[in-house]
């Protein structure tokens, strides 16, 4: 979303959210926090935070299990193309991105430029002094700050972060957070050691191998470029999809009925079958979709985002269309738009955690009491997470 966008829709969703009076309301961001002044800003997410909560809002910055490590305020990711950690703004990936690269390692300095905000760090020397001094100096930096990044690049430093986080909650009352998965991570993590919570469970194992699944990848990363590669090899079906057709005016309802037809014949075959938009960021369809929405008058900068966000849609209804002629029992999405589209358009209501599939990205149960869907199994998983063999193993289970 732009940031009007973002002021229209959140200030009467956090404002809903604040009177709850939950202890923690989590603002979820990627672990890249790829965003930018125009698209997606989460420093216009902290100031309209700031407004409603009234406190300095957290932001964790690491999730070490995802290969994801802040220290003095700079992010390091691990590129799944090649096994090495970047700088995020050196990743040969997220330094790219088509729509938010990332162009600056410093998250401070990169939300700031999003929002007029005083944005301290709390960072890993505090951190590595024990509990005790890190809370004395988060308790400094709050004094008229409107945000604090929390550094985390181990373990040890985020169970220290999450007892911040639940200590900060009970002098706010209610705390807005923003960060990735690394937040649940780190409350995990200072609960488990508190005594709070169990060890892990057992429960949640790999996923069970299952005769045919819908693989769906809206995503133009190299990442998932590979495991669309290792997906076709493992036996998957392939329908590529024509991005620019599926947003042409002319064409698209043509074009959706060929892939729905396509895809359904396979499906009735007993095929398991991946649609994909790209397979990788030198895909010619990407190219040819951003030339059509120029040609139509947008920028290509804003052709790049809203061309993303269209074709999520476009996507969800194919999706949406498809499994009401088939009855799948499993769905695996990759890509942001694609999996926020489809599941708005499916009517899910809730999720449950269903089995483990990959670091991130668990299998999941939807539940919705207005379609069919219900007891579908789907995984969301972001163009970056999963190593080569996600849409195999969401397939065929563990090997």
């Amino acid at each position: 979303m732009s940031p009007p966008e973002m002021t229209e829709h959140l200030e009467k969703d956090l404002r809903y959210l604040a009177s709850l009076r939950a202890p923690i309301v989590h603002y979820k961001v990627c672990s890249t926090f790829d965003s930018s002044p125009e698209i997606g800003s989460i420093g216009r997410v902290i100031e309209i935070a700031k407004s409603i909560f009234g406190d300095p809002v957290p932001i964790v910055g690491g999730t070490p299990s995802l290969q994801r490590y802040c220290t003095f305020g700079n992010l390091f990711a691990r590129s799944g193309t090649d096994g090495n950690v970047y700088r995020i703004d050196r990743h040969p990936v997220m330094s790219v991105h088509p729509v938010t690269p990332m162009h600056e390692g410093d998250l401070a300095v990169h939300i700031g430029r999003q929002a007029a905000l005083r944005i301290e760090k709390l960072t890993c020397p505090f951190l590595d002094q024990g509990y005790e001094a890190a809370a004395r100096r988060f308790k400094d930096l709050a004094e008229g700050a409107d945000a604090i990044l929390l550094d985390s690049a181990n373990d040890s430093q985020l169970t220290h972060v999450g007892r911040l986080l639940i200590d900060w909650a009970g002098v706010s009352g209610s705390a807005f957070v923003v960060g990735p998965s690394g937040v649940e991570y780190a409350l995990t993590q200072w609960w488990r050691q508190a005594g709070v919570i169990p060890e892990p469970s057992n429960t949640y194992g790999g996923p069970a191998a299952i005769d045919q699944v819908l693989a769906v990848s809206g995503s133009a990363s190299p990442v998932t470029a590979l495991q669309i590669d290792a997906a076709v090899r493992a036996g998957f079906a392939e329908v590529p999809l024509d991005a620019a057709a599926l947003l042409d005016d002319g064409q698209h309802i043509a074009a959706a009925r060929r892939v729905v037809g396509r895809t359904l014949s396979l499906l009735k075959e007993g095929r398991s079958v991946i649609l994909h938009t790209a397979r990788g960021p030198d895909d010619p369809r990407i190219g040819k979709m951003i030339d059509l929405l120029v040609s139509g008058g947008m920028s290509r900068q804003f052709a790049k985002h809203e061309g993303g966000r269209n074709l999520g849609r476009k996507i969800g209804q194919l999706v949406r269309d498809i499994l009401q002629e088939v009855p799948l029992k499993r769905l695996l999405l990759s890509g942001g738009d694609t999996s926020s589209q489809v599941a708005q358009l499916l009517d899910i209501d809730a999720l449950e955690i269903e089995s483990r599939l990959s670091p991130g990205v668990p299998l999941c149960r939807a539940r919705s009491v207005r379609g069919r869907l219900d007891g579908l199994q789907i995984a969301f998983k972001g163009g970056q997470l999963g190593d080569e063999e996600f849409f195999k193993r969401g397939w065929r289970g563990r090997s």
